[in-house]
């Protein structure tokens, strides 16, 4: 299992904000950040096909065990998040990347089930830069681990989006840069997220579950 260690000098800031497991009250502020993020920045706007999740997350990570929605409050009373505003999310699922629109071989090396898949890793323009992204990874790498059936950990992200390639480079390795292949794929960036990629920074080692 691994614990979350106290806040370090290197994420300071995120003390001004609550993360914790969304729950009913958070689903609408969660929405919204995620609506905003696909119609504003990514310039898709809502794709049922790839987006569902967002329109209704209680079903996508509330409901099943192994999946986790996070959200990041601002503005929280007492500093449980209570009446404040959703400012960043973050999820995780057991699904791995399917094929198609993915290329094969990383459906058949991300198999669902034993794959945790961060999803949904957002935040507010005005609130980045504050540590809140690197924090969520860390919750979200924390929650694999204690599941103790996931094998590994995989993430796409499109790299038109500003900054989005640079912060998974800084933690994740490429396993698929599709903007290399002849047609240019779907231009995504497809990496592998090691379990131990935030330890120095944000967590505190405890034994692993046998067999991991």
């Amino acid at each position: 299992m691994i614990t979350l260690a106290p806040l370090t000098a290197y994420d300071v800031q995120v003390r001004d904000y609550c993360i914790r497991p969304a729950g009913p009250e958070d689903l609408d502020g969660a929405r919204a950040v995620m609506l905003d993020t696909v119609y504003r920045e990514f310039g898709s706007g809502y794709v049922p096909r790839w987006h569902r999740d967002i329109i209704d997350p209680a079903a996508a990570y509330l409901a099943p065990d192994r999946h986790t929605l996070l959200v990041a409050i601002d503005g929280g009373n007492g500093g449980d998040g209570g009446g404040g505003e959703v400012v960043a999310t973050a999820a995780l699922d057991s699904r791995g990347p399917a094929h198609p629109p993915n290329p094969r071989h990383l459906a058949e090396r991300y198999p669902c089930g034993t794959t945790a898949q961060l999803r949904r890793v957002y935040v507010r323009p005005e609130h980045r830069r504050r540590g809140l992204a690197r924090r969520l990874v860390a919750e979200l790498l924390a929650f694999a681990v204690a599941d103790g059936g996931y094998r590994s950990v995989y993430l796409h992200t499109d790299p038109a989006v500003e900054g989005a390639e640079a912060f998974w480079r800084s933690l994740a390795t490429v396993v698929n840069d599709e903007r290399k292949e002849a047609d240019g794929g779907q231009g995504i960036v497809h990496f592998d997220v090691p379990f131990d990629a935030l330890l120095p920074a944000y967590l505190s080692p405890r034994p692993r579950t046998p067999g991991r």
